[in-house]
């Protein structure tokens, strides 16, 4: 990637920054609230394992929902930084 001025770089890096926090809260708040909530008695009607759908999402899908948005957010920003030469050193 050619030199870009270091304001150019803060304004896509904060830019794209943004943009993933808001899909990915968006997805969050669809699992939690949706799925845990609001449609909680159609997700009941399939079974995993045992238990309800709706009543799984509320107990424990939304956690591993919340921790892979985590891991894809840790990801995606590793990239951009290496994208725009922001990594930190190596120790």
């Amino acid at each position: 990637m050619p030199e870009l001025p270091e304001s150019h770089v803060r304004q896509i890096y904060w830019r794209k920054n943004r943009r993933l926090m808001l899909v990915l809260g968006t997805i969050w708040f669809v699992v939690s609230l949706g799925c845990g909530v609001l449609w909680v008695e159609p997700l009941n009607t399939v079974q995993i394992g045992g238990f309800k759908l709706g009543f799984w999402f509320a107990q424990q899908g939304a956690i591993y929902t919340f921790i892979i948005l985590i891991f894809v957010y840790a990801r995606v920003m590793a990239r951009l930084e290496r994208q725009l030469g922001l990594q930190e050193p190596e120790a």
